[in-house]
């Protein structure tokens, strides 16, 4: 189904080493950075606000140092960041596609009313700031066909998100879904892709957070309570 549908399907549902170190770190601080792995870090139990919020944005571990950069929307995006599916791929099973779009406004509800200085909004035409990919991919099998240089070639599980960020400030972001997701998973999948998005992009691998969006070993949880929303504002505090 081409995006322009989307509205009406929403209605029915030998260089010296030291030289050779140098260009490559300046090529770095000029390129923009890409983050597509969904990684995460294990602990034994819950942690302050603070230690989760360091965790979730930067793989801070409890009392460590940060493993990656903060990312974050400029001042000037946070409050008109569009969503948008772009993609459906005929082998996306056609009522996953209508919860998706159900999941992906309940999402949208759930992090505008989480207290964070954040506005999204869906759009079903033009290039939204956050791309949705419904590809025809089994979980576990490699993206092709989406266009997106950091989604294709990438191994799927169920949903994964990519962001592009220069600077410490995120530019686009992307996320894809298998045609393999199950029905019981689409909401807590899409809010995590979604909030992950945000610049909040790890997980934690622990008994204690199973009741948490950021949960690595659970796709079940479908709002924002807690640490979990207390993360979305600390990373986006009101002006």
């Amino acid at each position: 189904m081409p995006p322009s549908d989307l509205r009406d399907a929403r209605r029915l549902g030998h260089i010296c080493p030291m030289i050779l170190r140098a260009i490559l770190l300046f090529s770095f601080l000029l390129s923009p950075a890409m983050a597509t792995a969904q990684e995460y870090i294990t602990i034994p139990a819950r942690v302050s606000d603070e230690a989760f919020y360091r965790l979730v944005a930067c793989a801070a571990p409890p009392g460590g140092v940060c493993a990656k950069p903060e990312i974050r929307w400029s001042e000037t995006r946070r409050l008109t960041l569009s969503v948008g599916i772009t993609q459906i791929d005929d082998g996306f099973p056609g009522y996953k596609m209508h919860l998706v779009d159900a999941a992906l406004d309940a999402a949208i509800d759930e992090i505008n009313s989480s207290g964070a200085y954040l506005l999204l909004e869906r759009i079903f035409e033009g290039t939204p700031d956050i791309a949705v990919y419904l590809v025809d991919t089994p979980q576990g099998g490699t993206i092709t066909g989406t266009g997106n240089a950091e989604m294709d070639g990438e191994r799927l599980a169920v949903g994964r998100v990519a962001i592009r960020s220069l600077g410490g400030e995120i530019q686009e972001a992307a996320i894809a879904l298998s045609r393999d997701i199950r029905r019981r998973e689409v909401a807590s999948v899409v809010l995590e892709e979604l909030v992950q998005a945000m610049g909040l992009p790890t997980d934690v691998q622990s008994p204690a957070y199973t009741d948490s969006i950021f949960a690595e070993d659970g796709n079940s949880v479908v709002w924002l309570r807690g640490q979990d929303a207390e993360a979305l504002r600390r990373h986006y505090p009101r002006l």
